[in-house]
């Protein structure tokens, strides 16, 4: 199997317009950061896949002239765009990405990729609290999911949350699909107030000051430093609980 990571991209979030090119540290925009990240997985490929909406061909412009490959697709059909990118790399291994959680743990992403080299299952993710990481608001985890497993979902319903989250109909269908769980970590069981998402202003103004700090004082951190941190904050945390109880997934 070629494996490949396949960021989730676009310009024109309505929330937070922009946000992914948004200067979030060290000169780097909020999308270079996630992509650093993504790099320390060894034998990355990384993709990122946006749409062909011409609001972002500014983004297309600004990966290209940093050697980021970049794939163009539907702005609607996520589903369509992320089999396209796998199919003009050749992938058929995929690690889903959004490009708006620059806390994503690396680490994590290379587990899933091992993982997956030994198992016949369609789709592997993170689960907290006995629930999908990627329904959580934490921002630490990807998904992966296989290149056929898309193709089926594709072929077989036209249901608009399928086409347009892209891997939602696979766990919700467990008698049709194959999915294995990698439970997170024990210090974060039973946690739900903690988000690292970046959706609004005030998302990326905590995720900008927890990283900054947390980098500073350690440029490998890892989860449990920024659990750490948040916890050592009254004020971070509150925050974060109000944006959890306002954006409900």
């Amino acid at each position: 199997m070629n494996f490949g990571i396949i960021i989730q991209a676009r310009l024109g979030s309505t929330r937070l317009p922009r946000k992914i090119l948004k200067e979030f540290y060290g000169g780097k925009t909020l999308l270079e950061t996630v992509i650093s990240n993504l790099q320390k997985v060894s034998g990355a490929k990384i993709i990122v896949a946006t749409s062909v909406n011409p609001n972002n061909d500014e983004l297309n412009s600004f990966l290209k002239d940093r050697g980021i490959t970049v794939f163009r697709g539907s702005e609607d059909d996520v589903l369509s765009r992320f089999i396209g990118a796998a199919e003009a790399n050749g992938i058929d291994g995929i690690v889903r990405i959004c490009s708006d959680n620059p806390f994503l743990d690396w680490h994590g992403v290379a587990d899933l990729i091992e993982k997956a080299k030994t198992s016949e299952a369609d789709y592997i993710g993170y689960r907290i609290n006995d629930t999908p990481s990627i329904k959580t608001h934490f921002g630490f985890w990807g998904e992966f999911v296989t290149l056929n497993a898309l193709k089926r979902v594709a072929a077989t319903t036209d249901e608009k949350p399928a086409h347009e989250h892209v891997t939602i109909h696979i766990y919700t269908h467990p008698n049709e699909y194959k999915c294995e769980w990698i439970e997170c970590p024990s210090f974060l069981q039973g946690r739900n107030d903690i988000r690292l998402t970046v959706d609004n202003l005030e998302d990326f103004e905590n995720a900008q000051k927890a990283y900054s700090t947390l980098y500073e004082a350690n440029h490998n951190f890892g989860l449990e430093d920024v659990v750490k941190y948040i916890d050592s904050n009254e004020d971070l945390r509150e925050s974060m609980k109000q944006m959890i109880e306002n954006n409900q997934k």
